[in-house]
């Protein structure tokens, strides 16, 4: 018992907390090396976290933009540029129907130069923010885009595709906490707020695309517009031609380039002729931002003086005028590879008299385009020299699915829920041939996901929070179109 006499005790503890002491200030003072058990600096760059990764880059190239303002008055319209279809066999000038005072020409062009030059010089003073050999998919969504963009997410995990997603808000506005902390980490995607990053008001809507695609961590990407899906593994495309030699898949407009002759003489590149590949539809691309970092900075800058110079520079006013042409042109002037996928957009939709009530747009498989050209089988020119590829994406464009915002009645031209004698009925039956090459029933697939989306969450979005009934809205709009077969249900075969 004398052993514990509170005396003894007492310089046990003494001698015990001594002990700490020392190895406490041996564990803090003693340096760090490679085999130390706990590491307190991270070993390489790519271990901070993201959103210190992205704001290091902000704080690097934001000031490179303002550097190099155009410094000049916008470039004026003496007209818009028509919706002209891409016909590859009839050459003709390129539109010029934009002015700019030979002075101020100038000015962009040396803006243009400056940039450019500064990005290249740049090196390491401008780190991008990917990890390494990471690869996913990046989107934007918000508002009346979120409850479509959830079912596009369960249409790509459907396909089987493994791709972890990043989908960005603009502000705190947009992130809705029990979408993007319960909903979409279950489908392995994560939602993120440029407005943490670059501050409020900096970056517009029309501008998110290029910014989210820089401020992800993946470095290579599959782009896919909110109200896209795939119809097979988008990661697929990543592994195979074009995608491996080019770094830059990109997928075609209905309409012919017009690019004004005046952005080519600003950007210091010849222009190519009108008939070698068609404008630009950026809902989906494929990039490396290893390969083209500095392309993709170069797009920034397009969208950064967007608005107020290179939009109008790179359309012209033409169908759909915006950040659709930045990324195939950056490329071209940055003189970087790039594959643009030369098989037609087709629109599809349903008969309304003689005409096509369109609400998507269908894009094809780039391995399959890429196979045909290689053969010299442009199918563009001629369409008979080859059946043509398999659909790859859908993008909805035109209503958005969303059953809370117009998709069901009248409120759209195109009434893609509703037969010419106003009952229920399918979007998408025309054109056959088209809807032939899905391979499957991929409208009806698609309204299984928007049906559970609707019934599963219709509380949660806020965007729907004074919209009642959804569910059983989209319920019975299934029951009478999808839920039995009809005669004139479209056919689906492989073959096309």
């Amino acid at each position: 018992m004398g052993l514990f006499r509170p005396g003894r005790a007492r310089s046990l503890l003494l001698a015990m907390m001594a002990m700490i002491l020392v190895c406490t200030v041996y564990l803090y003072w003693s340096p760090i090396n490679a085999s130390s058990a706990v590491s307190v600096v991270p070993s390489t760059a790519f271990e901070v976290p993201i959103s210190e990764r992205q704001k290091d880059f902000w704080k690097a190239f934001h000031p490179i933009l303002e550097r190099h303002n155009p410094n000049c008055p916008s470039p004026q319209k003496l007209e818009d540029a028509g919706a002209g279809h891409f016909d590859p066999t009839v050459d003709s000038p390129r539109q010029d129907i934009t002015t700019l005072a030979e002075e101020d020409q100038k000015k962009m062009e040396e803006a243009h130069a400056n940039f450019v030059g500064e990005i290249r010089a740049a090196g390491k003073a401008l780190e991008p923010v990917h990890t390494s050999g990471k690869r996913g998919l990046v989107s934007t969504a918000g508002s009346t885009y979120l409850p479509v963009f959830v079912s596009s997410m369960r249409m790509l995990r459907r396909t089987g595709s493994t791709l972890p997603v990043e989908v960005f808000m603009k502000d705190a506005g947009e992130y809705e906490k029990r979408i993007c902390n319960d909903v979409l980490p279950a489908l392995n995607a994560k939602c993120l707020v440029l407005g943490d990053v670059v501050g409020k008001d900096i970056i517009e809507h029309y501008q998110l695309k290029i910014f989210a695609v820089l401020f992800s961590s993946f470095e290579e990407i599959v782009w896919m517009d909110a109200d896209c899906f795939p119809l097979g593994k988008p990661e697929d495309l990543l592994d195979s031609e074009p995608y491996t030699s080019s770094g830059l898949v990109t997928w075609p407009d209905f309409w012919r380039s017009s690019a004004s002759p005046l952005y080519y003489k600003i950007s210091r590149q010849e222009a190519p002729p009108i008939t070698a590949r068609q404008s630009s539809e950026t809902g989906v691309f494929l990039v490396s931002k290893k390969t083209h970092f500095l392309p993709l900075l170069l797009a920034a800058y397009y969208n950064y003086y967007g608005p107020s110079h290179y939009f109008r520079l790179l359309s012209q006013g033409g169908p759909g005028e915006g950040d659709k042409e930045t990324f195939l042109q950056a490329a071209t002037a940055m003189d970087a590879p790039f594959y643009a996928v030369s098989e037609r957009v087709q629109a599809i939709g349903h008969q309304l008299g003689e005409k096509l009530a369109g609400s998507a747009m269908a894009q094809s498989d780039p391995r399959e385009d890429y196979a045909l050209i290689s053969q010299a089988k442009w199918r563009a020119k001629d369409p008979n020299v080859a059946p043509p590829p398999h659909v790859f994406f859908i993008h909805a464009n035109y209503p958005k699915f969303n059953p809370g915002d117009n998709v069901f009645g009248t409120g759209w031209e195109t009434t893609p829920t509703l037969k010419e004698d106003g009952s229920d009925g399918r979007a998408w039956t025309a054109p056959p041939e088209t809807i032939r090459r899905f391979g499957y029933d991929i409208e009806k697939t698609y309204w299984e996901e928007i049906k559970l989306v609707t019934c599963r969450y219709e509380t949660l979005f806020k965007s729907w929070e004074h919209k009642a009934g959804l569910c059983q809205k989209v319920e019975d709009y299934w029951a009478h179109v999808f839920a039995e077969p009809h005669d004139d249900d479209p056919k689906f075969t492989l073959d096309g």
